[in-house]
């Protein structure tokens, strides 16, 4: 079973106009709640074998305070065509990762992953599926399983919905 984790960047810091998109930071809040989303991870035993990362500023320092509150380190990779990725983009970047990544998680934006997860989701917990129908909002980590023994064998609708999170929902 092959498990997709894929985790919004945390709330980032309004655009300016002289400021690109891609070099936003995160804002105190996102700080926050990044740090808060990698702690869960860890506590429930979805740390990754692998993550890929979009180039963006506010997505890499969403890993890197994730990934420090985690109990070990995480193989990472940084990933430039997963900023501004359509659909279609992020399946072929997915379709692409090792096999031995059984646990690979994707870090990126909307409204891509969005959009994504609602094009791989067959089923799910009625619960997740019910908060992730609402919003995918910023640090949004929805987790998806597949049969597929590969990630190349990735296809729409072929993924159950195992969980959808954000620091609002933790307690």
């Amino acid at each position: 079973m092959l498990t997709l984790m894929l985790l919004r960047h945390a709330k980032a810091e309004p655009g300016r106009p002289t400021i690109a998109d891609h070099d936003r930071c995160l804002a105190s809040r996102g700080r926050e709640d990044a740090a808060r989303l990698g702690a869960f991870i860890d506590s429930q035993g979805l740390l990754p074998n692998l993550v890929l990362c979009s180039t963006a500023r506010r997505t890499r320092e969403t890993w890197e305070l994730a990934q420090a509150a985690m109990s070990k380190p995480v193989e990472t990779q940084f990933e430039a065509g997963i900023y501004e990725a359509s659909t279609a983009r992020l399946l072929g970047i997915i379709r692409r990762a090792p096999v031995s990544a059984k646990r690979l998680m994707l870090i990126g934006h909307n409204p891509g992953f969005e959009e994504l997860a609602a094009d791989l989701i067959r089923d799910g917990e009625p619960g997740a599926l019910a908060r992730i129908d609402q919003k995918y909002p910023t640090s949004g980590l929805a987790v998806l399983t597949f049969s597929q023994k590969q990630w190349a064998q990735i296809t729409p609708r072929s993924a159950h919905l195992s969980s959808f999170t954000a620091p609002a929902f933790l307690a």
